[in-house]
């Protein structure tokens, strides 16, 4: 690969990139796509699995042809980071470049590394949890590593389908031509593996402690916002509302939690008001303020 440290470093400093923060960039892109290889060497491939994309292509086209995987999913993911490049963004093609680099070269050099299992189940599950994690953590710090999620979010501007569904339709023709090619049993083992990989990402991305906003209506506002700073640690913020029906002046609490916490958050306003309105919402990003949890004494 041609891309250097420096260039790289030329490419982010304008973006705000502190050299740190590029270095952890690279390492964690790196570490993802040499996780993404593993689960696909090791797990998928040798039992006959797809995975979707460009990757599910280039498995079935090594299949066919006995070329190595990792050769066709670099050559076949040339155009995307070219478009990506001139349509997207200069350092977003440069950390997709740089993560299917290293994922092709992962693959060649596992191909012929003997493989964990060959019980299908274990490698589907295992296979995409471990692809999961590597896709999850390449996506999270910038970068690709699949050409068609570029070409999605090109198509997505001219046609009224989101990311995911343009996705969801070139997987379904890919996943239904490896029916052909492998056979169903091993088409369906292979939407299983895309599922539980698809899964694996969202926890990556959004991590364990994913934030989530609460709002509570309830005639005991007070004793819930207090149970909820001292059983959680999470402060709450006291909002005016007005019933549209009744024109009954309201108090809305409301407070900020993580995916952790919301099982317990439901618990305690359970226990002091089961008739209280609770409305919990996903937050795409915390800024400011006092989110970190107060000490519990």
């Amino acid at each position: 690969m041609n891309v250097s440290l420096e260039t790289a470093v030329g490419a982010n400093v304008h973006k705000g990139l502190t050299k740190g923060k590029l270095a952890k960039r690279i390492f964690f892109i790196i570490l993802g796509a040499i996780l993404m290889g593993v689960g696909i060497e090791e797990f998928l491939v040798p039992n006959k699995i797809l995975d979707g994309g460009i990757v599910g292509i280039s498995i079935i086209l090594s299949h066919m042809s006995g070329w190595k995987l990792g050769w066709f999913i670099f050559i076949l993911n040339i155009p995307f980071f070219y478009i990506g490049y001139k349509q997207i963004g200069k350092t977003f093609a440069l950390s997709t470049l740089l993560g299917i680099a290293v994922l092709s070269a992962t693959t060649l050099l596992l191909h012929d590394v003997p493989v964990f299992t060959e019980d299908l189940l274990l490698a589907t599950v295992f296979g995409g949890i471990v692809l999961g994690f590597g896709v999850g953590m390449v996506i999270r710090y910038g970068g690709s590593l699949d050409g068609t999620e570029i070409l999605a979010i090109l198509v997505n501007k001219k046609l009224p389908f989101s990311v995911g569904e343009i996705i969801m339709f070139f997987n379904v023709f890919i996943f239904a031509t490896a029916g052909f090619v492998f056979g169903w049993d091993r088409a369906m083992y292979s939407i299983l593996a895309y599922f539980i990989a698809f899964k694996t990402i969202d926890v990556v991305i959004s991590g364990l402690d994913e934030s989530k906003s609460a709002w509570i209506i309830s005639e005991q506002h007070k004793i819930i916002g207090e149970a909820i700073l001292a059983r959680l640690g999470r402060g709450v913020t006291y909002l005016n509302g007005e019933g549209a029906y009744t024109g009954d002046d309201k108090k809305v609490i409301f407070c900020v939690i993580t995916r952790l916490e919301e099982a317990k958050l439901k618990s305690i306003v359970e226990e002091i008001d089961p008739s209280a309105f609770l409305a919990v919402a996903d937050i795409a990003e915390v800024r400011g303020g006092r989110f970190k949890k107060k000490a519990i004494h």
